[in-house]
């Protein structure tokens, strides 16, 4: 079958409102885990991971950092306006770029109450001494194009962000963010600004479980992928050619893709914690083997054309551009869809959350272990482990990873 024909129902599951997560527990490493090893099922709690990772893994994490990007506004009238920022202008120079900006940016937005919001009414917001305006300038599809300009004009978009906004709770969390939030949803390790949801699959990590990794002789290191809202919209499509996969902004070091490559050509295992850092790390084998382009479209893994050559090789031609263009860093985008037929070139397991039915984050764990997902979420399921953001995860460890 032709991936662009796979129908997006045989990825759904019946997920009760009871079995959501609207609160973390207590403690980050407390939470259970499911460990999928070859077929098998069992559990334990994340506090002991490193048991079940081989040894001489690598474990690679997203340290891209939340940010308060919902803003609430009122209207002179009373009536109150919910801005929340999805991404920068394409003239913005990238997210870094735009959270650096200072005095005035363009992001695109949703908005909640935006019929009562008419074009040439200018939001303001008040906190402190600084004062944050807001011009609905278009409308972008299902999102809008918002100008924003500030007082004092020399702090940042981020600075401003931090000052007036709230973080940005998943929809399928049903309440307003609380001050535990800004410290909960987010992982101890989130270093960059620039996501509008957190890497979850990282929020169980504490420095207990770093300490007993280093203890089993498993490596970490990091990249960075900056979370769109696109990580919550399901496939709304009957069959996924239909659907238009987000696009994210990744950033990653020359260093980091030597030690990489390195790992690699040892043969060790590649361990992603989280499916942003799996599709970062796929998209740099396609960033080398798929073209002249330093970015990754959503069907480039699956044209009849796309080259066999090996992940080392791969990396290798990668990083032979960045240094024939002087680039210590790469920062660009991935559109990335893994789903199943995709063949995994660098990722050899995961670490994961419980994701939403008929969500492009479930397509990418069918596409790791195959129709075992639902073994997985049916034992889950009858275990009462907990789902989605806040909620319980898994290690999975298709057949081959284990050595």
């Amino acid at each position: 079958m032709n991936v662009k024909d796979i129908s997006i129902a045989g990825f759904s599951y019946e997920l009760p409102a009871e079995r959501i997560a609207y609160y973390p527990l207590a403690e980050r490493d407390g939470s259970k885990l499911l460990i999928y090893s070859a077929g098998a099922i069992n559990e334990d709690i994340y506090r002991n991971i490193a048991g079940y990772l081989p040894q001489g893994s690598l474990m690679v994490f997203n340290n891209t950092k939340v940010v308060e990007a919902r803003i609430l506004f009122q209207k002179p009238t009373g009536g109150q306006i919910e801005i929340f920022c999805l991404e920068p202008s394409s003239d913005a120079g990238g997210m870094a770029a735009a959270l650096a900006r200072t005095g005035t940016v363009q992001w695109k937005c949703l908005i909640g109450g935006a019929s009562k919001w008419k074009r040439g009414v200018v939001l303001q917001k008040k906190v402190g001494d600084g004062v944050l305006e807001a011009r609905y300038l278009e409308k972008s599809g299902d999102a809008f194009l918002i100008g924003f300009s500030w007082t004092p004009a020399e702090s940042s978009f981020a600075e401003v962000l931090h000052r007036m906004g709230n973080i940005p709770l998943p929809p399928y969390i049903h309440r307003q963010a609380e001050a535990s939030d800004s410290q909960r949803y987010q992982t101890v390790y989130a270093q960059y600004d620039g996501s509008v949801a957190a890497p979850t699959a990282g929020l169980h990590f504490t420095e207990t479980i770093f300490r007993s990794l280093d203890a089993r002789g498993i490596r970490r290191d990091f990249v960075t992928l900056h979370v769109g809202a696109g990580t919550f919209l399901p496939v709304k499509t009957a069959t996924l050619g239909e659907h238009p996969m987000h696009v994210e902004f990744i950033e990653v070091s020359r260093e980091f893709i030597l030690r990489l490559r390195d790992t690699l050509g040892s043969g060790k295992p590649v361990i992603a914690v989280g499916t942003t850092s799996a599709r970062t790390l796929e998209s740099l084998y396609w960033l080398g083997a798929g073209g002249d382009g330093l970015v990754v479209r959503q069907w480039d893994p699956y044209q009849p054309e796309s080259r066999g050559i090996d992940a080392v090789e791969a990396l290798s031609g990668l990083l032979l551009r960045m240094e024939e263009k002087g680039l210590s860093r790469l920062v660009t985008t991935t559109q990335l869809l893994i789903m199943p037929g995709y063949r995994w070139r660098i990722v050899n397991g995961l670490v994961t959350n419980f994701h939403q039915p008929e969500s492009t984050l479930l397509l990418l764990v069918a596409s790791l272990i195959g129709d075992d997902w639902r073994r997985v979420y049916a034992y889950a399921m009858e275990h009462d482990f907990r789902f989605l953001s806040y909620g319980d995860g898994c290690l999975l460890l298709p057949a081959g990873t284990q050595e």
